[in-house]
């Protein structure tokens, strides 16, 4: 089961290692997010108490969520580090980091028309 932030448009080849057969020595791919939390999370065998009870959307998601899959016992491996939007900052971020994407044309079509008409 991978499930993968709908937040960080610019995965690329970030996501190719979970979407290939899994090497036999990983139960579990962890992909950082720059804030703290994470943008992927693959695990072989699914199991909602692997996550249940972490608080999302904090600084420390990622390391809770980490620590939880050690203690049971996976041994995780973990991806890029990315930035999931949260924030106009990471917008501007990650529009930058992938100028020819959907992303990048909503915000500048967003941002022409939020910028205030020439005199």
């Amino acid at each position: 089961m991978v499930l993968v932030g709908m937040d960080t448009p610019q995965l690329g080849p970030a996501i190719r290692p979970v979407l290939r057969p899994w090497p036999d020595d990983v139960d579990a791919w962890f992909g950082p997010a720059l804030d703290g939390g994470f943008w992927a999370l693959g695990v072989r065998r699914p199991d909602g108490s692997l996550v249940r009870g972490i608080p999302m959307s904090r600084n420390d998601t990622g390391e809770r969520t980490v620590g939880r899959l050690r203690s049971a016992g996976l041994r995780v491996r973990p991806l890029p580090t990315l930035s999931d939007i949260d924030g106009i900052a990471d917008l501007v971020a990650v529009a930058r980091a992938i100028p020819a994407s959907r992303t990048a044309a909503a915000f500048a079509a967003a941002a022409r028309s939020a910028a205030p008409a020439a005199s």
